[in-house]
């Protein structure tokens, strides 16, 4: 793998420094710098669509048929998988998480990309059943005619591979041409994506890149005619931005926009474990990983904890039995559990929430860890939080945390922990923690939110649909619903040509 690109082969979050001219991205580990790249020119950026449009035409006709399309991307998740290693010692340095963790990651999104290469030929079939009544002498079907064009993904540094498959898998698939704009906190991803793609294969120009600070550099690509489709994944203010900019350019009506933005998400422990501490035990186990596993740095990470009050003191206190394993430190290290948060900014918002939070009432039930007490002050260490006592005027239990913090509030029944699930903004995922199976499943159309998880958490599954209701974006991905945004759809009307009556 090489690492002296340059902008021309043309970054989503704020924990770099960044001009006009360079892109520096610091270590979460020992907030010294890592790596340079040079930041896209307003005309170099400018130039990428039609470089796109030109690449996606060609690629049209070069590989018209699916098959081809699979051939290629089955070839690239080989070539993912054969330098996981690589990339996994890459990826830990530059955003954090302790590397027995990130190969995971990489493993994960080639199983996901290889289900969405599964189901292509079913999902992008050309022609369309359609539910309805059957009439005489007509014809009705829906049609994929075609795919959409050129499409922009800019997308975060959290799980940059799985987020990435999402929406360049599919969009490859249907015949379109990619932009990807990486974040500048792990700006070599789309690099290394390109050039493998292209070992694989790809046609030049088919899949680009660009490397920029923040999403309003992106002004000229983001409102460029050229560009059919923006797939967005990041902070909810970042969300905002690319859609003000696609309305302020005048094509709010021409250009789809599909966006997965933050979260609040909550669990729910419900009175049914009173009395069973095997149960419990395992519901804290769970709960506690969701929590803080990526040092809480994940969309669908468990923020807000709801247990109802025949449960609460033991919940608490095997949670606290829980995070006395845990292990903080230098995410090199191979018996790390918890790493870095990404920047000194993300670690003062974090410690602030906990300390609003204490200073309104709540208390602090982490336990004694001596990995907790002795932090390098170097990097941007956060040991787990477990706090207690928590209600909904605290911004510990309003605002997005993104950080390895686990607040849990008492409740008294299930009409009380579903109505506070859903004070929120966000509506991401939730899930509710059960005995009753049944029961779990019967509140499941009562909670707000596009993925809800019985007995589980924080698990995108490739089959089901990825979509955040409220703030928590709009749009989906995964799942054959997942290909919707990227092709053209056309209705086909058919009637008989009456028969001459001479």
């Amino acid at each position: 793998m090489t690492h002296d690109k340059t902008s021309t082969q043309l970054s989503n979050g704020d924990t770099s420094t960044s001009s006009s001219e360079k892109i520096t991205t610091i270590s979460p580990s020992t907030n010294q710098p890592i790596l340079t790249r040079d930041s896209a020119t307003s005309s170099q950026i400018e130039q990428l669509p039609q470089k796109s449009r030109k690449a996606y035409i060609s690629f049209r006709k070069s590989h018209p048929n699916l098959s081809s399309r699979i051939e290629i991307l089955n070839k690239f998740l080989g070539l993912l998988s054969e330098k996981c290693d690589v990339l996994s010692e890459e990826l830990t340095t530059q955003m954090g998480r302790p590397i027995a963790y990130t190969p995971v990651e990489i493993k994960t999104a080639i199983k996901r990309a290889q289900y969405l290469i599964d189901i292509a030929p079913e999902v992008l079939s050309e022609e369309v059943s359609v539910l309805g009544k059957v009439e005489p002498n007509f014809k009705r079907y829906l049609q994929r005619s075609e795919p959409l064009g050129v499409i922009l993904v800019i997308f975060a540094w959290n799980y940059p591979y799985l987020i990435l498959v999402n929406s360049l898998v599919p969009a490859i698939l249907a015949g379109n041409a990619v932009i990807l704009k990486p974040s500048p906190q792990t700006p070599t991803i789309a690099e290394h994506v390109v050039e493998m793609l292209e070992e694989a294969g790809l046609p030049k120009d088919v899949v680009q890149y660009v490397h920029a600070g923040k999403v309003e550099d992106l002004k000229p690509l983001i409102q460029s005619p050229q560009v059919d489709h923006i797939c967005f994944t990041g902070s909810v203010a970042g969300g905002q931005a690319v859609q003000r900019l696609v309305i302020e350019g005048g094509r709010g009506i021409r250009v789809g926009v599909g966006l997965e933005l933050g979260g609040k998400d909550p669990a729910y422990v419900r009175e049914d474990f009173a009395g069973d501490q095997a149960g419990i035990k395992w519901a804290a186990e769970e709960i506690i990983d969701g929590a803080i596993f990526n040092s809480g740095q994940s969309c669908c990470a468990i923020e807000r904890v709801y247990v109802h009050e025949k449960v609460y003191d033991d919940f608490l206190d095997e949670c606290k039995k829980v995070l006395e394993g845990y292990k903080v430190g230098n995410p090199s290290n191979k018996d790390t559990q918890i790493g870095p948060v990404v920047s000194k900014r993300a670690k003062d918002t974090i410690l602030k929430q906990v300390s609003d939070a204490v200073k309104a009432g709540a208390k602090d039930e982490t336990p004694a860890n001596s990995t907790f007490s002795n932090l390098d002050p170097a990097g941007n260490y956060v040991a787990p939080v477990l706090l207690s006592g928590v209600n909904h005027e605290m911004g510990i239990m309003m605002d997005e945390t993104f950080g390895p913090v686990v607040p849990v509030q008492k409740v008294c029944s299930d009409e009380e922990a579903i109505r506070l699930m859903n004070d929120s903004q966000f509506g991401l995922t939730a899930s509710i923690w059960t005995k009753d199976v049944s029961k779990g499943e019967e509140l499941v159309p009562s909670v707000e939110a596009g993925t809800v998880f019985v007995n589980r958490a924080d698990y995108p599954s490739p089959d089901l649909a990825w979509t955040g209701w409220k703030d928590s974006g709009k749009g989906v991905t995964l799942s054959r619903f997942g290909f919707e945004q990227f092709v053209k759809v056309k209705s086909v009307h058919i009637k008989n040509y009456p028969n001459s009556t001479g």
